[in-house]
């Protein structure tokens, strides 16, 4: 009962499967990927039993350590793979039979750019856009509106060969092929690996107004741009699910904790550990390096008020050489279910 969450979303599918036309972008039924070993190797399992429903106009995030399943998930819902069983639905099209209607309507921007070194950035858009059956006027306002939601109408960076492009630009221009030509369903990998703040900015604005009528899958490492551009985050280790829900939700939820963190001469650390013990009994040490100690407070037990009056008092009596507290954030939240997840395959 601990993944209620999941369950809740399993619920949603096999509703939404009961229909004849679900009005989801996307739809996913337990679906798995298992790679056979070979000579004597284990069977790996990259996706183990996924279940998604992801509406028009929803950003969702996938969360996970390298190696967690994400790009193997990616690779079944854009037909570079077959899945091991379960299936998907795209705009109703199974991804086990109906891959050509699939096609005309998905955009991709893959982990590594696929580009071509001798083309520009614009013969790149105009190509990718007739495959999306755009001509005439129609393509050049596509091929424009893309260069300029990503920057490249800059410095004449449009008209370049993709060769002399920085990793900056061949992400931005790998963005731009996968919301050319009004796909409804994008996956994004990874997309802004190796950009500069100013770029990753961009971006960002571009994926946003790309997301109004069309669904966005998105994996990414960025916890920031995951809480900035996603409706919905569901975490992933392992290839299973671990929590599917909002940011604010998956904080509240595993992040029901203030984070405490004081430096002092460590002839004092025993001395902080006694104001903590007094402020939260169920206060727990989560750091501890030569005199920086840091501890998880449950905000039930504490009152931000108490915890500034308490410290105000305590460096009257010992010098506090700096402290903070903070919130939890999703990155946090991250690690906890991550190193949770983790820890419990171990044990089983």
């Amino acid at each position: 009962m601990g993944k209620l969450d999941i369950f809740k979303e399993k619920e949603t599918v096999d509703q939404v499967l009961q229909q004849r036309s679900s009005g989801y972008a996307v739809v996913c039924d337990d679906l798995k990927k298992v790679y056979h070993g070979k000579d004597g190797n284990p069977d790996k399992f990259a996706v183990r039993g996924l279940s998604l429903a992801l509406p028009y106009g929803e950003c969702l995030g996938i969360l996970g350590p390298n190696g967690a399943g994400k790009s193997s998930f990616i690779s079944m819902m854009i037909g570079l793979t077959r899945p091991t069983s379960g299936n998907a639905f795209v705009r109703d099209f199974s991804i086990q039979t109906d891959m050509e209607k699939i096609y005309n309507s998905m955009g991709v921007c893959p982990q590594d750019n696929m580009l071509w070194e001798m083309l520009t950035g614009r013969e790149h858009l105009q190509f990718y856009g007739r495959l999306k059956s755009l001509n005439g006027s129609a393509l050049h306002h596509a091929v424009e509106e893309s260069l300029r939601s990503v920057n490249l109408l800059h410095g004449g960076a449009a008209d370049k060969q993709v060769r002399k492009y920085s990793g900056g630009m061949k992400r931005r221009l790998s963005v731009a092929i996968s919301l050319i030509g009004d796909a409804k369903i994008v996956y994004m990998d990874e997309p802004s690996t190796g950009l500069d703040p100013a770029s990753r900015k961009s971006l960002w604005d571009a994926v946003k107004q790309a997301k109004h009528d069309r669904a966005i899958i998105l994996t990414t490492h960025s916890m920031e741009e995951a809480e900035i551009l996603c409706d919905r985050l569901c975490i992933m280790v392992d290839g299973s699910l671990q929590c599917i829900g909002t940011p604010k939700e998956l904080i509240a939820r595993f992040g029901g904790y203030y984070v405490l963190t004081m430096t002092t001469s460590p002839e004092f650390e025993r001395e902080v550990e006694n104001l903590v013990g007094k402020l939260s009994p169920n206060a727990r040490k989560v750091y501890h390096l030569s005199g920086t100690q840091k501890y998880e407070l449950p905000k039930q037990e504490v009152r931000i008020a108490d915890v500034f009056m308490a410290v105000e008092n305590f460096k009257r009596r010992v010098e506090v050489q700096a402290w903070g507290l903070a919130d939890t954030t999703m990155e946090d939240v991250f690690v906890k279910v991550a190193k949770g997840a983790q820890s419990s395959q171990e044990l089983s």
